[in-house]
């Protein structure tokens, strides 16, 4: 009798272990990378050998705009952009390879082709046909390059202060870069990262006091990505792949931008059959972080006309 009853208290155990194991709450799923900017809406992507953050918002089967950021940044440069376009849109963003979370690119693919050619990669990952294109400064110069070579992967593009034309010294060759530039990246002392970021703005009265303290933080691990970037980094004449870009465009630049001329996007648009400029007398060269509220009404207005 009593090893039935030994039986039964065993048998009791077991099943509340099994229930407990059942019914207990499962575990807050660990992120991918342990940073405070990291979100649930970020995924580590595979993207040619590459483990790529990449961040979609927005309705599954709405119009896909892809948004490419600038030079030492990363993709939260887009947040308020996307935080407007996501009622309607499906935005993704990622951050560059030698960017963000991604982190350095092991094969150092850090030309402007190797940058136009990661956001078809990219594409073709989540499974996106076609989309549309958005770009500032560096991440706007490897979207007009991709418009101009896949027209028909691109619906129309948006451009924030695009790169494409000479500065700096840079042409169909890279320009030496100073060694003050170099201890910058390298190093990214917060106090320096700060007077960058605010020379970013027409008014830096309008910057968020938080953005200088997470463009340091996320330039981290960063820096020799963002030196073998510029010593590959060239800018040739853009004009005969310019008038290559068959798809509507929209470019956006602020008049007191103080890294590429606002002269630069009126020639632009003039080299693109299809393209329209709209500039802002009070913004610099981040205008959709600077004033997203203006700049979006000219984005929704656009994409209203040609999508």
């Amino acid at each position: 009798m009593r090893l039935i009853w030994i039986c039964v208290a065993l048998l009791a155990l077991a099943a509340g272990v099994a229930a407990w194991f059942f019914t207990r709450p499962a575990p807050e799923p660990a992120p991918a990378i342990d940073s405070p900017y990291w979100t649930e809406s970020d995924q580590l992507v595979e993207v040619g050998g590459r483990q790529v953050r990449v961040r979609i918002t927005g309705p599954r089967t709405a119009q896909p705009i892809v948004l490419v950021h600038g030079f030492s940044v990363s993709l939260e440069s887009w947040d308020a952009w996307a935080e407007g376009l996501s009622a309607d849109y499906r935005v993704i963003r990622m951050d560059l390879p030698g960017h963000g979370l991604t982190g350095p690119d092991p094969d150092q693919r850090y030309t402007v082709p190797d940058t136009a050619a990661f956001i078809g990669e990219t594409m073709d990952t989540l499974d996106i046909d076609h989309a549309v294109l958005g770009g500032n400064s560096l991440g706007g110069l490897a979207a007009w390059r991709f418009a101009a070579d896949h027209p028909d992967r691109v619906d129309a593009l948006v451009l924030v202060s695009p790169g494409g034309y000479s500065i700096n010294g840079v042409t169909e060759e890279p320009a030496a870069i100073p060694l003050p530039v170099s201890f910058y990246l390298r190093s990214a002392p917060e106090t320096m990262v700060s007077g960058a970021t605010s020379n970013l703005y027409g008014d830096v009265s309008r910057m968020d006091p938080a953005v200088p303290a997470r463009i340091h933080a996320l330039m981290a691990g960063n820096g020799d990505a963002y030196v073998q970037r510029l010593e590959v980094f060239t800018l040739p004449d853009p004009a005969p792949d310019l008038e290559r870009i068959s798809v509507p465009t929209l470019i956006l630049h602020g008049e007191m931008d103080r890294m590429i001329p606002v002269d630069h996007s009126r020639r632009m648009a003039e080299a693109i059959p299809d393209a329209r400029l709209i500039t802002y007398d009070d913004l610099g060269h981040i205008a959709h972080e600077e004033d997203p509220e203006r700049t979006l009404v000219d984005v929704r207005g656009f994409l209203d006309e040609v999508l």
